[in-house]
């Protein structure tokens, strides 16, 4: 899974004044809106004692905590302790990851890094959002598959007359003409030539006859977004698929879809339908491909020229990977648990405050503590006694009940 790059996380309509959780990149997050319309995106953890703060309540623009109520601000940092008498202060630890938040193109966009912002990949241009001659649909899936099958899975046109022959693809002609891409860093497109399908349903009424092809720009955009461009008869289709990694092994499909055909209210059910099918048609054959996650190495894997997509996508993510944009094992925290791991995605404020680096926390859900090797534990404590008495001093000279040595937060460390 990549990180660096801005990802959309939901879709805009459905973030609201009331907290919403949702996981992407095995991280949980949590979306709010300001009072003034701005969208905020917070680490859903309380470094507390680890409560959801996507189950709290919105009070002004900060968010509180369900279980002691403390309160973190938009940019992460704790506000208030309720249990705090007057005059005492806030850990500089209390607080939270806060994760840059752009709403474009009918989505909710959180950048899941720590560059600064003049380093930040950008976010793709979709032109046909604000042209009013399209209309807009919203559907999603979860698919019980790592993304990038699902992603790849869509920049495929070769697969399109043996899956979706009904619907898409012709199986009667399923040669796939070779095509130019054009690239950059951050993008692969391409115009694809298909044979469609005889028309059905509600947009056979529009069909004088019937196509010997149909031209398709068809292409990908980083980190997880397949542009699909259906030029028919009698308008355009355009799908852009958000491949959202809940996981390494689930992927929510988000897909915004656009037509400047049937453009009513009334058909967006026909819409929202025929992209639904499609995804089901695709659904069973992608969850059961194997090997689950895509191989690093292209030999790995059997490609062909009508593949040309899919190898673009590979060869750039393997520069990516060795650049270090790649989530690793120092991201994720192994635990004993449902999850098994979690992944810890630094924000942007981690890099422009080294002092508190180790202030941020993740802790896995589902997880039990690590036992300490005996060794270690052994060291530790000889490491603590040292320190114990002056930690003890420092906590009470603030007020505070001394904490056990290497604990991770104290009051001592308030501003």
């Amino acid at each position: 899974m990549l990180k660096n790059f801005w990802y959309a996380v939901e879709f805009a309509h459905a973030v609201t004044r009331a907290p919403r959780r949702v996981t992407v990149l095995g991280q949980d997050f949590v979306l709010y809106r300001k009072r003034d319309g701005q969208v905020v995106c917070l680490s859903d953890l309380c470094v507390h004692r680890g409560a959801a703060l996507s189950e709290g309540k919105l009070v002004g623009d900060a968010i509180a905590c369900p279980y002691h109520g403390w309160q973190y601000e938009p940019d992460g940092a704790c506000s208030r302790i309720p249990a705090n008498p007057p005059g005492r202060g806030i850990p500089k630890k209390a607080r939270v990851d806060s994760y840059p938040v752009r709403e474009e193109y009918g989505m909710v966009w959180a950048f899941l890094g720590d560059l600064p912002e003049d380093e930040r990949p950008p976010i793709p241009h979709f032109p046909e959002h604000d042209d009013p001659s399209f209309a807009t649909v919203y559907v999603e899936m979860v698919i019980e598959a790592n993304y990038e099958r699902t992603f790849e899975n869509v920049v495929d046109a070769a697969h399109t007359p043996f899956v979706h022959g009904t619907r898409f693809g012709n199986p009667d002609k399923p040669e796939i003409p070779d095509y130019e891409i054009v690239q950059d860093d951050w993008s692969a497109v391409a115009d694809i030539t298909l044979s469609p399908p005889p028309a059905r349903g509600l947009w056979k009424r529009l069909y004088k006859e019937k196509p010997e092809d149909v031209l398709t720009t068809n292409g990908w955009y980083l980190p997880n977004i397949v542009k699909l461009h259906v030029r028919l008869p009698f308008g355009d289709m355009v799908l852009y698929d958000h491949n959202i990694p809940i996981d390494r092994n689930r992927t929510l499909i988000k897909i915004v879809g656009y037509r400047n055909f049937f453009t009513g209210r009334w058909a967006d059910r026909d819409a929202r339908r025929r992209i639904r099918g499609i995804l089901l048609q695709d659904k069973p054959v992608v969850e059961s491909q194997r090997p689950e996650l895509l191989p690093y190495d292209l030999p790995d894997e059997l490609h062909l020229r009508s593949d040309a997509l899919q190898v673009a996508y590979r060869r750039r993510r393997q520069q990516l990977m060795a650049a270090g944009w790649w989530l690793g094992d120092e991201d994720e925290m192994s635990v004993n648990g449902p999850r098994g791991s979690a992944t810890v995605i630094p924000s942007p404020a981690r890099r422009e405050n080294p002092e508190l680096a180790r202030a941020w926390q993740h802790r896995a859900r589902g997880g039990t503590p690590v036992p300490v090797p005996k060794t270690a534990a052994a060291k530790t404590e000889t490491t603590a006694d040292t320190k114990t008495t002056a930690n003890t001093e420092k906590t009470a000279a603030n007020g505070a009940v001394p904490e056990k040595a290497g604990a991770d937060t104290t009051e001592g460390e308030s501003e």
